[in-house]
C-alpha cells in the first residue's frame, strides 16, 4: 500500500510516538512504502530546526540530521504531480502533488485542512489511527 504522511505527521512520530509512530514502523516492517517528495523533506528539516522542538530532540537523544537521514531511508522519493490548488492552505497542496505522484491510496495527516477534503483523486486523507487500520496486517 502506497502512503505519504503530511510532515505533521512525521514530526509525531519522531517526538512523541502513538499512532503516527506506528504509520513509520509499518513502513519499516514492509506492510506500506512510504513516499516523501523533495519539497516535503525540506519542509521537515524546517520544522524540525524551530526551535520549540529543539529541547524535545535532545530529550529523545536524536538530532535533527540523525531524523532526516532515517527518514529518508525509510522514504521513497517521487515527483510529485501538479495539482489545481485545492486546499485552504496553498502547503497542503504539496502534499496533496506528492500523493499523486507517489499513486498513493492514503494521505496521513493531522491537518484539518487536508481532512476536510476526505478524499483527493481516490485517495484517502486520514488521522493516523484510522490509517492504521486500513494498513495490511503483515506484509504482501
Amino acid at each position: 500500500m502506497r502512503v505519504v504522511a503530511d510532515t505533521n505527521t512525521v514530526i509525531s512520530a519522531f517526538l512523541w510516538g502513538g499512532p503516527p509512530a506506528g504509520v513509520l514502523a509499518a513502513a519499516r516492517d514492509g506492510r506500506i512504502t512510504l513516499y516523501a517528495s523533495p519539497v516535503l523533506i525540506a519542509e521537515l528539516e524546517d520544522v524540525l530546526a524551530r526551535a520549540k522542538f529543539s529541547s524535545r530532540i535532545a530529550q529523545i537523544g536524536s538530532s535533527i540530521p540523525e531524523l532526516l537521514v532515517g527518514y529518508r531511508a525509510l522514504v521513497t522519493l517521487v515527483r510529485p504531480v501538479a495539482v489545481s490548488p485545492t486546499a485552504r492552505d496553498p502547503d497542503d497542496d504539496h502534499v496533496l502533488a506528492c500523493a499523486v505522484g507517489a499513486d498513493a491510496a492514503i494521505i496521513v495527516t493531522r491537518d484539518r485542512d487536508l481532512l476536510d477534503l476526505g478524499t483527493f483523486s481516490d485517495i484517502r486523507i486520514l488521522l493516523a489511527h484510522d490509517a492504521l487500520a486500513a494498513f495490511p496486517v503483515s506484509p504482501p
